[in-house]
């Protein structure tokens, strides 16, 4: 029996409800960036088959396959990469693909005889979607890396982090998911909407380098102007400004203040509250380090919790820091159904949503069931999986 929110395609097979269904993409695993692309995407409808080299273990973080969103929403293919056969069996399926995701070095791909020249040769309708950290070509391309690298690299990281201090690691959320994830699927979506006018697919060059740079692009802009200062802890955005920061409660709780506008800020001043000099001298930058001092001091005096209550109904643009066990249950989030919890997982519901077309839920990775629709016939897969070619059908 098909999933919920999954509809019968032409040719017999389940296929996923949402915008982009009928859709579909050949992921070649990876860890990060395209793992993230093929959860969204399927669960925006597409149709997503995971190859995974056969016998090849998780490289780490190898988490239960209930929990496992790396390989959520898919179906599991283990192939023999290193034999001709399944580097044929390769080819034939991007030749029934409409877009393929891999996140390999330059290079990767074509030594195994799948890179896009051959791929659009069999197929000029494929949009061939490519993940580095430093693009395909240039000095660095074939250079490894994780997120912080690309983060260093483009100029972001050097402005995260206190002054003082040294920079910080935000996570992976800026190289990886923001510069690569996101970047990925833009370009993947605008390719194919180019497809409908000229029939053709296209290789779609992304970099975490290149994703993360234009994330900053506004402040290359204030850079040039003279709004934005060289050095962390120096300006509006990051922590230099007293009205944009975070501040411990006398709980040991931490709340972020943000009220960067004036009439925002004085709604901030007068609930927390603070003199009136204060709120005249804004942006004065002699005066924010007695603002600083005077806003740490009064946020000492209650526990995170009372003062949320005092700031939730209003515009000062004041939060509490929140767990993400703490995000999952708040009244808001649960309102909108922010996250959804199933099997007693919680996880982040499906975004973004659409109105006529809704997004789904994935559930755990399957076994492929057939490659019928890649024009792979049963009793040829049976060969296949007999010659060692494909793997078994566990997951």
């Amino acid at each position: 029996m098909a999933p919920s929110g999954w509809r019968r395609d032409k040719m017999g097979g389940a296929a996923r409800s949402g915008p982009l269904s009928g859709l579909t993409i050949i992921e070649m695993a990876g860890i990060g960036p395209v793992p993230l692309a093929g959860l969204m995407l399927a669960e925006m409808g597409a149709d997503v088959l995971r190859i995974e080299r056969k016998n090849a273990g998780r490289a780490f973080l190898n988490a239960p396959p209930e929990y496992d969103l790396e390989r959520h929403g898919r179906e599991i293919l283990k192939l023999d990469l290193k034999s001709p056969e399944g580097r044929v069996l390769l080819l034939r399926l991007m030749e029934g693909a409409d877009v393929l995701l891999e996140g390999f070095r330059p290079g990767v791909m074509e030594r195994l005889g799948a890179g896009p020249e051959e791929a659009l040769k069999r197929n000029p309708r494929l949009v061939y979607g490519r993940m580095t950290g430093f693009g395909q070509d240039g000095p660095l391309s074939a250079r490894a890396g994780h997120d912080l690298t690309y983060l260093a690299w483009s100029g972001i990281l050097s402005m995260i982090g206190p002054k003082g201090g040294k920079p910080l690691p935000p996570l992976n959320l800026v190289g990886d998911y923001g510069g690569g994830t996101m970047f990925l699927i833009a370009g993947v979506l605008a390719a194919l909407f180019e497809r409908e006018r000229s029939g053709k697919g296209q290789v779609v060059d992304v970099a975490m380098v290149d994703g993360a740079s234009m994330l900053a692009a506004p402040f290359f802009g204030f850079m040039a102007a003279g709004f934005w200062r060289e050095g962390r802890g120096e300006n509006l955005l990051d922590s230099g400004a007293p009205f944009y920061d975070t501040y411990e409660a006398g709980d040991g709780g931490h709340v972020a203040v943000a009220c960067l506008e004036p009439q925002f800020f004085a709604e901030f001043a007068r609930l927390l509250p603070l003199e009136e000099r204060f709120v005249e001298g804004q942006y004065d930058r002699a005066l924010w380090p007695e603002m600083r001092a005077a806003i740490a001091a009064r946020f000492r005096e209650k526990s995170r919790d009372e003062w949320t209550a005092l700031f939730e109904t209003t515009d000062a643009c004041v939060a509490p820091v929140l767990s993400l066990k703490e995000a999952a249950d708040h009244p808001h989030n649960r309102a909108r159904a922010v996250h959804e919890t199933r099997d007693g997982f919680t996880r982040p519901a499906a975004a973004p949503r659409f109105a006529r077309t809704p997004p789904h839920r994935a559930g755990p990775a399957e076994p492929v069931t057939s490659l019928k629709r890649f024009g792979v016939s049963d009793d040829e897969r049976k060969a296949l999986e007999e010659a060692g070619v494909i793997g078994e059908g566990s997951v």
